[in-house]
């Protein structure tokens, strides 16, 4: 059984359909479950009700963790640690192999211009604190060897049905209702994007491969060092829409997040849209052939996905 936490979204969807080309053996974890595949096994669960996790786990040869709570940093630093905590705990009682999801947070904003799995570590705003809390967590077990598992990370990402990327609801999202494109930071500077059907994909092959665990990866992105601006023309282009901006630098996110709660939680990440953000998935192409889509191609499916939705 290969189970699925926080099941659903613009990871567990598409993770649960790369998964059937492994096993038809899919349980999907969440709050409301919703089957991807004709054989999956639906959960139901309040991922926040902890010890209801270890009974989730039970019979998974291998656990993946893709939730996505409330972006709330008071939220982060009271659910996750200890729903990691029964994550593992489960895990190590049923012999599960575990598969996180994870994001870069943690990484020094010095490794910002240019990450790879052994950028230094370092968390600069409190979520990445939260984050790095997370990322130890797990290595300490793993150089304990008392649980197996590895972390698939990812860079900032977009792509179909996706609610929580920033390309998709201030880019995509306002240019296909006639506004104006919003960005934070400096878009100028290069900020290379996962896109999340790679992600998916390289998640699922890694929970397949025994020689993949007990390490850290990062998922395929794209090499094409595109800045922000160029992210926008792109998403402009692809609707046939002028690339009008409107930036949003840190005064107005304040003013903003009077009225719309989750601005507040933006300002102390801003030193990543302030400088080059490049992410490297060299390890995983060479060790795996895997290669990311073109942003012109991940572009022009992303935009398809939201113009059907619309209809």
């Amino acid at each position: 059984m290969h189970t699925i936490i926080g099941s659903g979204g613009a990871i567990g969807t598409p993770l649960a359909a790369e998964l059937l080309s492994y096993t038809n053996k899919i349980r999907l974890v969440s709050r409301n479950p919703v089957r991807v595949n004709p054989t999956d096994e639906l959960y139901k669960m309040d991922l926040t009700n902890f010890r209801l996790i270890e009974k989730a786990i039970e019979g998974s040869e291998v656990v993946y963790v893709v939730v996505g709570f409330e972006y709330k940093l008071s939220t982060w630093q009271s659910t996750w640690p200890p729903f990691l905590q029964a994550v593992i705990e489960g895990c190590k009682k049923h012999r599960a192999k575990l598969v996180f999801f994870d994001n870069v947070y943690m990484y020094q904003p010095a490794a910002i211009p240019f990450m790879t799995e052994q950028s230094a570590i370092g968390a600069a705003s409190k979520k990445g604190q939260v984050r790095q809390q997370l990322h130890e967590m797990i290595l300490r077990e793993v150089e304990g060897k008392r649980l197996t598992a590895l972390i698939a990370r990812s860079a900032d990402f977009y792509g179909p049905n996706n609610k929580a990327s920033a390309l998709n609801l201030m880019v995509a999202d306002n240019l296909i209702k006639g506004k104006k494109a919003q960005a934070f930071g400096d878009v100028s500077k290069i900020h290379t994007y996962t896109y999340t059907p790679d992600a998916a994909k390289a998640t699922a092959l890694l929970g397949n491969h025994n020689e993949a665990f007990n390490q850290v990866w990062h998922v395929p992105t794209t090499k094409e060092k595109l800045t922000n601006q160029q992210w926008i023309e792109l998403i402009a282009k692809e609707l046939k829409v002028d690339p009008r901006l409107q930036p949003v630098p840190v005064w107005l996110m304040k003013i903003l997040g009077l009225f719309v709660p989750i601005m507040r939680e933006f300002p102390e990440m801003m030193y990543q849209y302030e400088q080059d953000y490049i992410f490297d998935s060299t390890k995983i192409e060479k060790q795996f052939g895997l290669t990311a889509t073109s942003p012109a191609k991940g572009i022009e499916l992303t935009i398809k996905a939201l113009k059907k939705q619309i209809k």
